[in-house]
C-alpha cells in the first residue's frame, strides 16, 4: 500500500496545475459535451504513457534528445494554434457560448483535439513517463505504484469534467464564457512560449 499511495500522491501532485489538456477538460464539463469520452481519453492515455514511464521508457526519453526536442516544437505549434481559436472566441462571444447551446463538436473533432492536447504536449510526456517513471525507481513494488499513479489520474480527470457542472449558473452568462476562452488562450500561449524558449 507504501507504493499504490506514493504512486497516488506523485501523479495527483503533477497533475493537478492547470494546463492545456485539463483547460480543455474543464471547457467540456462545464458544456456538458463528451465528458465521459473526454476523462476516460486522457485516463486512459496518462495510464499508458505512465506504465511506459515505470517500464523504463523515462530513461530512454532521457537519453533521446531528439525525440524531446520534436515533442516541443511541434507541442508549441499545435497549442499556439489551439490557443489562437481560444482568442477568437473570446473576441467574438456572444450566446452561442453558453453552456449547453451553440454548435457542438462531434465526439470525433473533440478526440482529435484531445489527442493532440495529450500526445503532442511535451509536458505530459514529462510528467508521465520522465518524472513519475524516475519516481517510481525507488520503489520496488512497481504494479502498486503504477495502480496508485493511474488511480490518481481517473480520479483527478472525473472530477474535473464532471465536477465543473457545479461552475454552470456564472457560466450560463455569456461574459463568463468569453472570460474563460481568454484564459484557456492564455494558458495555450504561455505553454507555448515557454516550450519555444525551451523550458
Amino acid at each position: 500500500m507504501h507504493a499504490y499511495f506514493a504512486g497516488l500522491g506523485t501523479a495527483l501532485s503533477l497533475i493537478v496545475a492547470i494546463g492545456a489538456q485539463n483547460a480543455f477538460v474543464l471547457k467540456q464539463g462545464l458544456m456538458r459535451r463528451h465528458v465521459l469520452a473526454t476523462c476516460a481519453f486522457c485516463a486512459v492515455s496518462d495510464a499508458v504513457l505512465i506504465t511506459a514511464g515505470v517500464l523504463g521508457a523515462g530513461a530512454i526519453a532521457a537519453q533521446a534528445p531528439w525525440f524531446l526536442g520534436a515533442m516541443r516544437w511541434g507541442g508549441a505549434a499545435f497549442l499556439l494554434a489551439y490557443g489562437a481559436r481560444a482568442f477568437r472566441a473570446a473576441w467574438r462571444g456572444g450566446e452561442a457560448l453558453r453552456a449547453g447551446q451553440g454548435p457542438a463538436a462531434g465526439l470525433g473533432a473533440t478526440l482529435l483535439v484531445l489527442a493532440g492536447l495529450t500526445w503532442l504536449n511535451p509536458h505530459v510526456w514529462l510528467d508521465t513517463v520522465v518524472l513519475i517513471g524516475s519516481v517510481s525507481a525507488g520503489w520496488e513494488n512497481k504494479p502498486g505504484f503504477v495502480a496508485g499513479a493511474v488511480s490518481g489520474s481517473v480520479l483527478f480527470f472525473f472530477a474535473l469534467g464532471y465536477g465543473a457542472r457545479w461552475l454552470s449558473p456564472l457560466f450560463a452568462r455569456p461574459a463568463a464564457w468569453r472570460v474563460l476562452d481568454g484564459l484557456v488562450g492564455l494558458v495555450m500561449w504561455s505553454i507555448a512560449l515557454g516550450l519555444l524558449l525551451g523550458g
